[in-house]
């Protein structure tokens, strides 16, 4: 049973690094963490990757709103900008959800 469990924690490991690996690339983060030249681990690059949608939320915004008051003719950009930001911040809650499971796996591992 202690090698089920073991072999499920390393499966999930490798899902979580590939989805991380996916949303680096889709958001273009560098692959070895450190963004801001310091020494950083998983938190901050889950902080920069929720800066980089939450970027990318408002450029869509503020390209709607653009359109919306007649500032910008360019409806297809802002509704690329709006399914960009949409398909980043789906990709950065299956992380997440990643993330939660994989801790909540761990939690329920007997000591």
């Amino acid at each position: 049973m202690g090698y089920e469990v073991a072999g499920k924690i390393a499966a999930s490991k490798a899902l979580i690094e590939a989805d991380a690996m996916n949303i680096a690339s889709a958001l273009q983060m560098p692959s070895s963490g450190t963004s801001t030249g310091n020494p950083s681990g998983f938190a901050s690059a889950m902080k920069d990757a929720v800066n980089r949608v939450d970027g990318m939320q408002h450029e869509a915004s503020r390209k709607m709103e653009a359109v919306d008051a007649g500032q910008s003719d360019d409806l297809v950009g802002a509704m690329l900008a709006s399914q960009e930001a949409s398909l980043s911040f789906s990709m950065l809650m299956q992380v997440r959800n990643k993330v939660v499971g994989a801790v909540e796996d761990l939690i329920k591992l007997p000591i």
